[in-house]
């Protein structure tokens, strides 16, 4: 597993020449305009005009985020290498992944749509060099789309008026179109009575009928509260309603959830290095700091972390990208990225901070950035309770329905992702199906993995004899760390699937799952802890707490042979 590194560029990863130009360009534009630079414009909270204006120069988010049928040879929507583009926007700040991500959102309900006329404009506003925005979340409401309220009032000449607010809305000051979740009004009966009056419908935030009130946030990002006064909307521009603009909502979500792992990565790549730097130069009573025992404890918790991150992310993504109709196995693995992947980048943070202590505080670091950025992560586009919430419905079916599906390969060809703006209505969760996650453990003779199979069977007995009863599944605290005791068991499989793929050493593989067992023995020990918990369940549960294979021999050969060597790999530009 390589981890992104500027100065050593593995440019065999780059699918075409095309993406290869992409990556290297925003490299460049990083590295040449210098950590300093960066750093008085992020506390400045300065708009990042020169890099909005490089994309467009270069065509980047027209290469990356427009379809095929609709863009110049060569663009396509590809999950795989806009993963790259979202790693390499994190390590260099939040900031410039953040305009991303957003756009990215905004554009899910263009593509989903079947409104030839506003796709077609869209293309052009990207190849303008324009950035876009997802109207979702409202200031009493949140992310509660149920409760939405900004209308689209129709008119007595068959055209609509929006008016209303919008609330945490990205790139809201100059987004070239947002695209606007709603309710209609003044449309008589619906026969839909649930979902008959939710509207999708796209705006400009430079028309005279757009007000921006602020941006709620103290950054470089511009995080908009906004107002639509009497916004003319025509009939030909909505995108979709009722129920279709529901699902669009939902689905335009799974697609933007994984740029949030992949920021995370990015952002705790940036901050191993200075962080190994720093701790192989500074030196305390006469040593390297990096020569201290619990240092190197943490440091090679924190890589085990990392990588940890970066194989599940990218065995997730092959899910997404084989996903069909028939196979949607990708809506228990992209929430994970969201939620899961976001929190392990909390905790490479904070071993990593532990290590380089008061420099993390020092304001010409990049690390300054991410301890703030990291927590960010795992708070937007839905809470990891959220998400959580989301997981636990696939327990059942993942250990007692399995299927007989195909094996998902390596999926980094250089295609459109189609399926991505054709998803199924956003229902029937509970019927989804998947393959025998066991496959992932058979003939791995790994000290730690085999601990985990032990805790995996414990688990499975728990769900077929102590399942958790009606009152604790209204208790969410309950649910929550029964949820991440399920979620070390999808993360093993995934990490474990990827191998022959990432060919991932053994020792790394066995410190990966020391911190795997650990972590399953500390939710085993929460819930156990919970008032509701029966006697039969604590039984269980107190037999899932395992205490890992310590091997000292492999754990020197992770530091010798993965960790250490970063030293003095990577330093920004000044």
């Amino acid at each position: 597993m390589v981890l992104l590194n500027p100065n050593k560029l593995n440019t065999t990863e780059y699918q075409d020449e095309i993406t290869k130009s992409i990556m290297t360009k925003t490299i460049n534009w990083f590295e040449n305009k210098g950590r300093l630079q960066l750093k008085k414009d992020h506390h400045e909270r300065t708009w990042y005009r020169d890099f909005l204006d490089f994309l467009h120069e270069e065509q980047i988010f027209a290469n990356l985020l427009t379809p095929p049928q609709y863009g110049d040879p060569g663009t396509r929507w590809d999950t795989f290498r806009n993963n790259q583009m979202s790693e390499i926007l994190g390590f260099y700040g939040l900031s410039f992944w953040y305009t991303w991500q957003v756009s990215i959102l905004g554009l899910g309900p263009v593509w989903i749509s079947h409104n030839e006329k506003i796709k077609n404009h869209t293309a052009k506003l990207l190849q303008d060099g324009g950035i876009f925005g997802f109207g979702l979340s409202e200031k009493e409401h949140g992310a509660d789309i149920y409760s939405s309220d900004l209308t689209l009032t129709k008119q007595e000449d068959g055209t609509y008026f929006a008016n209303g607010n919008k609330y945490y809305i990205g790139n809201g000051n100059e987004g070239a179109l947002i695209s606007i979740f709603g309710k209609m009004e003044n449309i008589g009966e619906v026969e839909d009575k649930r979902f008959g009056k939710y509207v999708f419908f796209p705006v400009s935030t430079q028309h005279e009928k757009y007000e921006v009130v602020k941006n709620v946030i103290d950054s470089q990002m511009f995080v908009a509260e906004y107002k639509l006064n009497d916004y003319p909307i025509l009939e030909d521009e909505i995108l979709a309603k009722g129920q279709e603009a529901w699902n669009m909502a939902l689905n335009t979500v799974n697609i933007g959830k994984f740029n949030l792992g992949w920021g995370s990565i990015g952002i705790c790549t940036h901050a191993f290095y200075e962080a190994i730097d720093h701790a192989t130069h500074r030196i305390l009573y006469g040593h390297p700091v990096s020569d201290f025992p619990h240092i190197q404890q943490y440091f090679v918790q924190a890589y085990a972390r990392l990588v940890a991150m970066k194989t599940f992310a990218q065995r997730a993504t092959d899910y997404m990208r084989a996903a069909s109709p028939e196979d949607r196995r990708y809506l228990l693995f992209n929430p994970l990225v969201k939620c899961y992947v976001t929190s392990q980048g909390e905790e490479v943070i904070d071993l990593l901070w532990d290590i380089i202590a008061a420099k993390g505080y020092e304001k010409d670091q990049y690390f300054e950035n991410a301890t703030k950025h990291i927590r960010m992560l795992p708070k937007l586009e839905g809470t990891v309770h959220v998400n959580m919430a989301l997981v636990v419905k696939f327990v059942e079916n993942f250990f007692f329905n399995k299927a007989n599906l195909p094996e998902v390969p390596k999926m980094d060809q250089p295609i459109n992702d189609d399926f991505l703006f054709n998803q199924p209505a956003a229902k029937g969760l509970r019927k989804i199906v998947f393959h025998d996650f066991n496959k992932a453990f058979e003939n791995v003779d790994i000290p730690n993995v085999l601990i985990f199979k032990e805790q995996i069977l414990l688990f499975e007995e728990f769900l077929k004899t102590a399942a958790p009863t009606k009152l604790q599944s209204k208790d969410f605290d309950f649910v929550l760390i029964f949820g991440f005791l399920f979620t070390q068991i999808v993360y093993g499989e995934l990490i474990l699937e990827n191998q022959r793929y990432s060919a991932l050493n053994e020792d790394l593989i066995n410190q990966i799952f020391e911190f795997i067992v650990q972590d399953f023995s500390k939710y085993a020990v929460k819930l156990y802890s919970k008032p509701t918990c029966t006697e039969t369940q604590m039984n269980l549960l107190l037999q899932m707490v395992k205490k890992p294979a310590l091997n000292e021999e492999g754990f020197a050969k992770v530091w010798q042979n993965f960790v250490f060597p970063l030293k003095n790999s990577y330093t920004m530009q000044e």
